[in-house]
């Protein structure tokens, strides 16, 4: 893959790297709800739809052929830790306009994962340049931990947005809150205003 597949998260870009509140670490602290999911390529499925023309599902070596872009970014999570300069590789979120026709009336993206977890985005957040779905960390496939087989990486929010095991899309016209959102964890997560917890 060629230097103009990779793409510089704008983030890593500032004077200034580390947001509010955050500290650096070198490690890559393993969060999330529940157990570790192993994922059976030969059953996973990939599926968008909600508002689209006509849905879509693909299977692992359908998902697997997308076309791939490289994302080297600064990772912050909402529990103070910061990893600077992490490399995913993965299909970019903007290939899915290639694949459905999404209606004019969408306006968020609510993204599926493993177990019924969900996380809810702005569409405009979920087409920043610099967002894909991941199949690779550091060049090598992800590992169970980290969301095999394919996590979506949102680097400039809080990384609880970056769900792993995700199963698919859903295109909606109105927000609804995801698994976090919904028991307390801010509706969009900015790290540079803290945007943390709230009361949504």
């Amino acid at each position: 893959m060629g230097e103009d597949n990779l793409i510089i998260s704008p983030d890593t870009q500032r004077a200034g790297r580390i947001p509010p509140g955050q500290k650096v670490t070198d490690k890559f602290p393993v969060l999330h709800h529940g157990s570790v999911v192993n994922v059976d390529v030969n059953k996973w499925k990939f599926s968008i739809f909600g508002l689209v023309a006509k849905p879509r599902e693909l299977n692992f070596n359908e998902f697997n052929s997308l076309k791939k872009v490289k994302v080297l970014a600064d990772i912050h999570c909402v529990t103070t830790w910061s990893k600077l300069n992490t490399l995913w590789e993965g299909p970019s979120t903007s290939v899915l306009r290639e694949l459905v026709n999404i209606k004019s009336e969408a306006r968020f993206v609510i993204v599926h994962a493993e177990g019924g977890f969900t996380t809810n985005l702005s569409l405009a957040d979920f087409f920043e340049k610099d967002v894909l779905l991941a199949m690779k960390y550091e060049d090598k496939p992800l590992t169970p931990e980290h969301g095999f087989p394919v996590r979506l990486v949102v680097p400039r929010l809080y990384f609880w947005k970056s769900a792993k095991w995700v199963t698919g899309v859903e295109f909606v016209g109105v927000d609804r809150p995801g698994f976090w959102e919904a028991v307390g964890y801010h509706n969009h997560g900015d790290p540079w205003q803290e945007e943390r917890y709230s009361n949504y």
